[in-house]
């Protein structure tokens, strides 16, 4: 399913926000085009937050803290970031009317980065919008090995935590497959949109606030490499 946006007309905050509650959502032909049209995929990549894979190599990015994360530090560069031509993407699908409307989302707090940094330079992050206890993801990017998925996994643990329900993908790639993303049918994917966006008390500020007297075997402190490592790895 998809309609078009009027060439060049704002993207309504209201209204968008309740097209992802109902399972739609924009994109744009391409960045200079100058208008949006929604979509609503017949089946949809989600990725169970029970069931994200660390796999050996990006355990060790996390463990070895190569990357300073953060979450909201640099929503405008992320963004921006995800607009850009990339080796496997010669255009994208975020156009001026999408940055604009995402960024405003992210003033209301209806939509969020997550960031990796080398020192003050920006190497790798993702963006998306929530909804009760549901996180649609919308773009990522990487500029060195591993940091787009260290994002992927600094999110996937701050959900988890934070008692989300969904973390929503669009659509599949190879890439989502390999971090545990799965396929399921539009009709399943509503029934757990409905539940997930219902979700009155999923916090995604709950992983900056862990109390002290966590277990031994959980690292204490700000959020890092090792602490989402071992939160995505401990078992219960």
């Amino acid at each position: 399913m998809s309609s078009r946006q009027t060439r060049g007309t704002a993207l309504d905050p209201e209204l968008l926000l309740r097209a992802y509650s109902i399972g739609i959502f924009p994109m744009a032909e391409s960045r200079d085009a100058e208008d949006v049209f929604w979509v609503e995929p017949r089946e949809r990549a989600i990725l169970p937050l029970d069931g994200f894979h660390v796999s050996r190599s990006l355990a060790k990015t996390l463990r070895q803290e190569r990357f300073t994360h953060s979450v909201d530090r640099a929503f405008d560069a992320v963004i921006d970031a995800c607009a850009e031509p990339a080796p496997d993407r010669a255009d994208t699908w975020i156009n001026q009317q999408i940055r604009d409307a995402y960024t405003f989302l992210h003033r209301i707090g209806h939509a969020h980065s997550v960031e990796c940094w080398e020192g003050e330079t920006l190497v790798g992050g993702l963006y998306g919008v929530r909804i009760g206890g549901a996180f649609f993801g919308e773009s990522m990017f990487s500029r060195r090995t591993n940091a787009s998925k260290a994002a992927l996994a600094h999110l996937v643990a701050r959900l988890r935590v934070g008692g989300f329900r969904l973390l929503d993908c669009q659509f599949m790639t190879g890439h989502l497959a390999s971090l545990g993303a799965v396929e399921i049918k539009r009709e399943t994917y509503l029934q757990l949109l409905g539940g997930a966006t219902g979700v009155s008390d999923a916090d995604f500020g709950a992983l900056d606030a862990l109390p002290d007297d966590l277990p031994t075997t959980m690292v204490r402190g700000p959020v890092s490499g090792k602490r989402i490592a071992q939160l995505l790895t401990q078992t219960s």
